[in-house]
């Protein structure tokens, strides 16, 4: 007998939880289908719930906000900078990490890193309100940044370098992700897209190296 009492760890539980993130799964590929068809502002949580075939409670049980429907994967993206300073490599510094966490990023064509897309990126640029959902994300992505950083360098309480530093290094990630919905929404394919990015993230990110060189260099076990 299982000591969960929740169940999880039966496999009535995990079948549960299975039929969770698969109901969660369909709501959000429903509500992003009319999101791109019909535009965010004019579409509504009672049309999503109609397409998905739920109640209109389940979509606000399992998304607390309307945006959270659109922007799905906002803690990765949150995230992504903070982790790819913690996993820095020995004798790699936080802004070698990321160069190379971001050009990995771009020759996969990750969807968090910008390559979502024509219409997913239309449906971001003529939202007044998922423009503003995602420049939050952006601040929320440099505040883990810069948290991740004065835990990595033992900074003391007050300390503005770890701040300073997230800020030019998310500086750097803005505009490469800007760069991406804009030559987006310009046409361009992703294949096309990722070619100009790595090329142009090389240079964005020699511009900051030789003052974050020797900055947050993971020490040698």
């Amino acid at each position: 007998m299982s000591n969960d009492p929740s169940g999880a760890g039966t496999p009535s539980g995990g079948l549960r939880e299975a039929k969770k993130r698969e109901t969660r799964r369909l709501i959000s590929d429903h509500a992003t289908r009319l999101f791109m068809e019909q535009g965010f502002e004019r579409t509504t949580i009672a049309e999503i719930a109609d397409a998905a075939r739920v109640a209109k409670k389940t979509v606000t049980n399992y998304f607390a906000r309307k945006e959270d429907l659109a922007l799905d994967h906002q803690e990765e993206f949150v995230a992504g900078l903070a982790r790819a300073v913690a996993a820095r490599e020995p004798g790699e510094s936080a802004v070698a990490a990321l160069r190379r966490a971001f050009l990995a990023a771009v020759e996969a064509q990750d969807a968090v890193a910008g390559f979502a897309g024509a219409p997913f990126t239309r449906m971001i640029a003529d939202s007044p309100t998922l423009t503003v959902c995602l420049r939050g994300l952006h601040d929320r992505r440099e505040e883990a940044l810069a948290t991740a950083l004065a835990e990595a360098t033992g900074a003391t309480p007050g300390d503005i370098t770890p701040r300073t530093a997230a800020a030019v290094l998310a500086a750097v990630h803005r505009v490469l992700f800007q760069r991406i919905q804009d030559l987006t929404l310009a046409g361009k394919d992703n294949a096309a897209i990722a070619a100009v990015v790595a090329e142009e993230a090389e240079r964005a990110f020699d511009l900051v190296e030789p003052s974050l060189a020797g900055y947050a260099v993971r020490a040698a076990p």
